[in-house]
């Protein structure tokens, strides 16, 4: 799973998802891509998920770029425990994703497999996503 190999504070505020992606909304590496359409947390099991899903999908072919990373701690409390004595431990990592950013990409693969591996991927997330290809994608979330 993905996470980072060193933090500078282990326990960090819930904060919000408002507003669209300001960065990484554009198709940069590969040729075609994966936006997503709402605000989300997207934790390292979704993240690994959607990767091996592509990576079979275009039968490893082609590269498969990861454009989110879980910074993001997520702690939780035992169950059963009373209420006061701190925070919890951190239990998983999350990367916070807005409307409009571009967290998969694709390259060296045609068009159609892009499309299905990036469908495939998709299912594996719990927010809307869209395909697009570089140059054509909008700015902003949604349309």
């Amino acid at each position: 799973m993905l996470m980072p190999k060193r933090v500078k504070r282990r326990r960090v505020h819930r904060g919000r998802m408002k507003g669209v992606a300001t960065k990484g909304n554009t198709v940069t590496y590969g040729k075609f891509g994966l936006v997503a359409e709402e605000p989300a947390w997207i934790d390292s099991k979704q993240i690994e998920a959607a990767r091996i899903a592509m990576t079979r999908s275009i039968k490893r072919g082609g590269k498969v770029y990861i454009k989110i990373f879980p910074h993001k701690p997520i702690t939780k409390k035992p169950a059963e425990v009373r209420m006061g004595s701190g925070k919890g431990a951190p239990e998983y990592w999350v990367a916070v994703v807005k409307p409009g950013r571009v967290m998969f990409e694709l390259e060296g693969v045609t068009e159609a497999q892009a499309k299905e591996a990036l469908r495939l991927a998709s299912h594996k997330l719990p927010i809307k996503c869209k395909f697009v290809v570089k140059g054509q994608e909008a700015k902003g979330g949604d349309e």
